[in-house]
């Protein structure tokens, strides 16, 4: 079966599964009347304490290292390209634009959360005073005119074993830049980061829990689409991402800044995998077939092979220069 080509039985499942979606919704979007805005955790050109505390900001974001603001702009550029992602979410099997299902209104409202993400990280890096904006808003514009192929086709199973395994890693690298902000005595810039990990961590909950309702559902093509995945490697949304001037390997050198600030790592990936494992109880999963056993032992068997791949792999000691960063 190609990603192009799904069984009946998925859109069967899709729109069972669909008709409770709204329902379960309230636990992982907060109401719009609720939520925080950018607006409230950055200061506005309006106030009358506006320059000083843009002065503030800049002495904060003086403090921080290279490679931890070249992390948040690469962490930004990919919260600014939710265009793609709900593009590519939007084409997914049994998500219906012209009914307007259970499952388009989840899709929109997600989107609607996570367009805040973008929203206070650009306007924080214009403020900070430390960021070439042409040069961030370039790689954010190519990234999303360029697009990216998560593996997953149109197939609503692997999609939601990505997105459970993307947002898990975006949680983590915002948290960790969070608490690195902090030990840096920048306050303002770790809430920011911390509130949009905590969106990130309810966000992957909800994926979760989709893929939890299926493997209850339809077990057997469900860990095929849980091996397929992991044989293939999760690929991070920015993998294509790149900078003016045609420079190369962008992500590579982001992912390379990343490792040594221990802000997403080999052994975060292989963690996630570990609590995919535990939350779905893949190892008592009943139903299986026989491609559907061998599946369940690859994935099993995943985790301690990536770690012996990690405890190998040095720490990058090269560093790269970015367009993005001023000084």
């Amino acid at each position: 079966m190609t990603n192009n080509t799904i069984s009946p039985g998925r859109m069967e499942v899709m729109d069972f599964v669909g008709k409770d979606i709204e329902s379960i919704t309230g636990e992982y979007l907060k109401p719009i009347e609720t939520n925080w805005q950018a607006s409230e955790l950055l200061p506005l050109t309006s106030d009358i304490t506006f320059v000083a505390d843009l002065k503030s900001i800049q002495e904060q974001a003086s403090s921080h290292s290279y490679d931890l603001m070249a992390v948040l702009v690469a962490d930004t550029i990919t919260e600014e390209a939710l265009p793609t992602y709900e593009s590519w979410l939007s084409s997914v099997v049994g998500v219906d634009q012209q009914n307007n299902n259970g499952w388009m209104r989840w899709l929109r409202g997600w989107t609607a959360e996570e367009n805040r993400h973008g929203d206070v990280l650009n306007r924080y890096l214009y403020l900070c005073g430390r960021i070439n904006m042409k040069e961030f808003e370039a790689s954010t514009q190519f990234l999303i005119a360029d697009g990216f192929n998560n593996g997953a086709g149109t197939d609503p199973y692997k999609n939601f074993i990505y997105t459970s395994f993307q947002e898990l890693a975006t949680n983590i690298s915002h948290r960790r830049v969070a608490t690195l902000a902090k030990k840096d005595g920048n306050n303002l810039l770790s809430k920011i980061c911390g509130l949009v990990a905590a969106d990130e961590a309810r966000h992957a909950r909800a994926y979760m829990n989709f893929v939890d309702r299926i493997f209850a559902l339809d077990p057997n093509e469900m860990m095929l689409s849980f091996e397929h995945m992991m044989r293939q490697k999760i690929l991070m949304p920015a993998q294509c991402m790149r900078e003016l001037g045609g420079k190369l390997n962008t992500f590579a050198n982001f992912s390379d800044a990343a490792t040594r600030l221990e802000v997403y790592t080999s052994m975060d990936y292989i963690d996630i995998l570990k609590d995919l494992v535990v939350d779905w109880n893949i190892d008592s999963i009943k139903g299986l077939k026989e491609n559907g056993e061998k599946a369940r032992d690859y994935i099993m068997a995943l985790p301690d092979r990536l770690t012996r791949i990690a405890e190998r792999a040095a720490v990058p000691k090269v560093e790269h220069t970015f367009g993005w960063i001023l000084a």
